[in-house]
């Protein structure tokens, strides 16, 4: 049985007929930049994740460098100041840390989970150190109490990257809530994906979002007046009026990531294979990706892909093992779990889309997955 890695075309298919309504009342309207669909979103998005404030952008990179640059015109921050980010993450993490004129320090990553902990978070700090930018890896939310307490003893800002946690929530908490701000990607393939590029930041701070929103319009603060260098950051409002169908449903498609990861994680029983541990409470992950480890990813790769089963890496390698921050290399002996996760790590399909069939074939495909004895591919 053919298994995608991930269905993008089948997701979107199901919204067909409400896609073909959203682009005639957009065309209809006439206005195609910052109109009532991208307020309509913001607002609807807002109330979602309990934040008073919601500002739409051109993507998830952009929610992160521009709400660095913020604090720094806001004086929160100095350029050079230090921002923690996992270095178990997608670049864009980084790279929006240096984009803005910050310095980059990298922590550890917890092999059960993934993601970052307070005491990968505690053991990272330095009298720099200013930001504290937890990544919610795979749709999972990071421990994010213990690390918010940590930033209050600390005097730290916390900048949560929710890029793939939409509905992620704990204790009645969203992701992206818990600190000063969350920033939010909705590229097409993520649990809440736009047709095309987008992304957004959420916060309580009007003044942060006030200032985002004008980074994000060229530093305007009225036409044709500029009080600030700023950028092209914006959402077109067909993609604010997509997401605005696709948020209705994203509970109900979460959940069903929940039983799929459940059946995982129930069936997969290869002793080579180590799947993720789930939250004590359900609501805290949304699955966004199904990331199992193992020593020998390459032999069971092309097991897989023989069997019409796709797979991926998320991701083949760390920050510092990065070209671009090549500088880093020697922080390798400091984040020795993100250093070996790049070598074992592999996803596994994962979607609302997935029928009970193809998820019983992946677990089937997986057990009876034939490991070298030795000379196991790390690659």
């Amino acid at each position: 049985m053919r298994v995608p890695f991930l269905d993008v075309a089948g997701i979107n298919s199901r919204f067909g007929r409400e896609f073909a309504e959203a682009q005639a009342r957009v065309l209809q309207s006439g206005w195609f930049l910052r109109g009532a669909e991208t307020r309509s979103f913001e607002s609807e998005f807002g109330t979602r994740t309990g934040a008073p404030h919601c500002v739409l952008v051109a993507n998830g990179y952009d929610a992160l460098r521009l709400a660095l640059r913020a604090w720094i015109s806001l004086r929160r921050l100095e350029r050079g100041d230090e921002v923690i980010v996992p270095a178990n993450s997608f670049i864009a993490s980084a790279l929006a840390v240096t984009d803005a004129g910050l310095a980059l320090r990298l922590a550890d990553v917890e092999p059960s989970t993934f993601n970052v902990s307070a005491a990968s978070i505690e053991a990272a700090l330095t009298p720099r150190t200013r930001v504290v930018m937890p990544v919610h890896l795979y749709g999972q939310l990071a421990d994010i109490e213990a690390i918010r307490a940590l930033c209050a003893k600390k005097d730290l800002l916390l900048f949560e990257d929710a890029a793939q946690a939409h509905g992620a929530e704990r204790s009645g908490s969203h992701a992206g809530i818990f600190g000063e701000a969350g920033a939010f990607s909705f590229y097409p393939v993520k649990n809440l994906g736009a047709l095309g590029d987008s992304g957004c930041l959420i916060t309580k701070d009007l003044a942060l979002a006030e200032r985002v929103r004008m980074f994000g319009d060229y530093g305007s603060t009225a036409k044709y007046e500029h009080a600030f260098r700023g950028f092209n950051s914006r959402t077109d409002e067909l993609q604010a009026a997509f997401l605005r169908i696709k948020l209705r449903h994203l509970d109900r498609d979460n959940d069903r990531r929940r039983q799929i990861a459940l059946r995982y994680r129930e069936g997969i029983a290869h002793p080579l294979v180590a799947t993720p541990r789930g939250p004590s409470e359900p609501s805290a992950h949304v699955w966004h990706l199904f990331v199992v480890a193992t020593p020998g990813r390459g032999s069971l790769t092309r097991h897989l892909e023989a069997r019409g089963i796709g797979t991926m890496i998320h991701y083949p390698k760390a920050i510092h093992r990065q070209a671009a921050y090549a500088e880093l290399v020697g922080e390798a002996p400091r984040v020795p779990v993100a250093e070996r996760l790049q070598h074992e790590v592999l996803s596994l399909p994962i979607s609302p889309v997935m029928t009970d069939n193809q998820v019983e074939a992946v677990v089937a495909a997986v057990n009876s997955w034939s490991a070298p004895r030795q000379n196991v591919s790390q690659s």
